[in-house]
């Protein structure tokens, strides 16, 4: 089984990169979420691989992350969802938008993928919101609060309210009433007790 290649890139399109490894060129079929990361066409480059043979082809699938790859293994999992939709839902949303819909059962927005239906994302969210880490969980919601000012203290709050038990979009907008873009200089213990109390 091959777990990563390293090479020279042949070829660097949107869905798939040959890599030349010591004079033998592998296909690769990636995700726009690795493709955005590749170097240069005859830049050297290192590709985690998910190695797929079946009867009647071998499939290899490249991702420039461990996070990446590790994601298509588990949407692997979802009945009804193959290697082409699993790739085609990590081109549509980012890692993080793709964690934060599952987690947030956010069914219109994984079925906007090419090729997922609404059963298919609602089997998504059921098979896999249970296999999605709290830290996955916070990490994703953390990159979905809107930076302005004083962002940092009120991503924060939001990650500390959301770490409480409360939903990341109830969480985003209680910190939101409880401060105000304009508000004067706050701690995080601050806008969380105000966002408490409010």
């Amino acid at each position: 089984m091959i777990s990563f290649l390293e090479g020279t890139i042949e070829v660097r399109q949107p869905t798939h990169v040959v890599l030349n490894v010591g004079g033998v060129g592998y296909e690769a079929l990636i995700p726009l979420s690795s493709f955005d990361r590749l170097p240069r066409e005859g830049e050297r480059c290192r590709l985690l691989i998910h190695d797929l043979p079946r009867e009647d082809e071998h499939l290899l699938f490249g991702f420039a992350t461990e996070g990446e790859r590790s994601l298509f293994r588990r949407l692997l999992a979802v009945s009804g969802v193959g290697p082409k939709t699993a790739l085609s839902a990590l081109s549509g949303l980012s890692p993080r938008e793709l964690k934060l819909a599952i987690t947030q059962g956010d069914i219109k927005r994984l079925s906007s993928i090419t090729g997922i239906g609404k059963k298919t994302a609602e089997r998504m969210v059921v098979e896999l919101r249970d296999k999605i880490t709290a830290g996955e969980a916070l990490e994703a919601a953390a990159g979905a609060v809107a930076p302005g000012p004083g962002d940092v203290r009120r991503r924060d709050a939001v990650l500390a309210l959301i770490s409480l038990g409360y939903k990341q979009a109830e969480a985003v907008k209680m910190v939101t009433a409880a401060v105000p873009e304009a508000a004067e200089e706050l701690t995080v213990e601050e806008i969380i007790r105000r966002a408490l109390s409010g």
